[in-house]
């Protein structure tokens, strides 16, 4: 009885501390994928209109 309550506290131990360091950590931004050029869907996401077309 006594040994499965220790094994029980240890895994919900182990547990919080696997979820706060989680939290912490944070991949590198290597990983975040983003276009290399604007397209008219992500211009509109970003709040640019494409209609706007700026003549140079």
């Amino acid at each position: 009885m006594k040994s499965s309550i220790a094994i029980i506290t240890s895994a919900i131990v182990i547990l919080i501390v696997a979820v706060y360091a989680g939290r912490k950590l944070k991949l590198s931004p290597r990983y975040d994928r983003t276009p290399k050029s604007l397209n008219s869907w992500d211009a509109l996401n970003k709040g640019i209109d494409p209609s706007d077309e700026k003549s140079t």
